[in-house]
């Protein structure tokens, strides 16, 4: 069995008009998210065995702050092409994941987050908001086996679901 969790990156910064979309860090509410959905993550005993992260700024800081706070100690890879991806991207990236990594968090954008969300959900989610994660259960025993309609929900939760 393996679990994936793709989560949307924190509430960026658009206070500077000089930085490109890449280069956007987080707003103070994204900050406060990160301590928000890492303490759900604890209560919910969700630690990854590996963190895949988009290279764009917002999503790295996210990636490191979700991992600090949760007190992850492995490693975090980023990845370019999470970066404007297209859903069919993305499955290819879990499809590459080594079978030694049961638990996954891949840390992304939108809409390719909500997208890949609704190919792989009977449930339509509108929206996977900014810090939105959704906990995803897959039937398999290697990650090549990927295929998105084998997917249960475990959970779909975010940050405006704890204030």
């Amino acid at each position: 069995m393996k679990n994936v969790y793709l989560i949307r990156h924190a509430k960026s910064d658009w206070n500077d008009e000089s930085q490109s979309d890449f280069e956007r860090g987080l707003n103070k509410r994204g900050q406060k998210a990160i301590l928000t959905m890492a303490n759900a993550l604890k209560e919910r005993r969700v630690i990854p065995d590996l963190i895949l992260s988009s290279s764009a700024k917002r999503a790295k800081l996210t990636a490191k702050g979700l991992a600090k706070e949760i007190e992850y100690s492995g490693k975090i890879t980023y990845i370019d092409a999470l970066y404007m991806a297209e859903p069919i991207d993305v499955i290819s990236i879990i499809q590459e994941i080594k079978d030694k990594y049961d638990n996954v968090f891949i840390v992304g954008h939108n809409p390719e987050t909500t997208e890949l969300t609704d190919q792989m959900l009977d449930d339509y989610i509108e929206n996977v908001p900014t810090l939105g994660i959704v906990a995803l259960e897959l039937p398999i025993k290697h990650w090549k086996e990927f295929k998105p309609e084998k997917v249960k929900l475990n959970f779909f939760i975010y940050p405006k679901m704890y204030t």
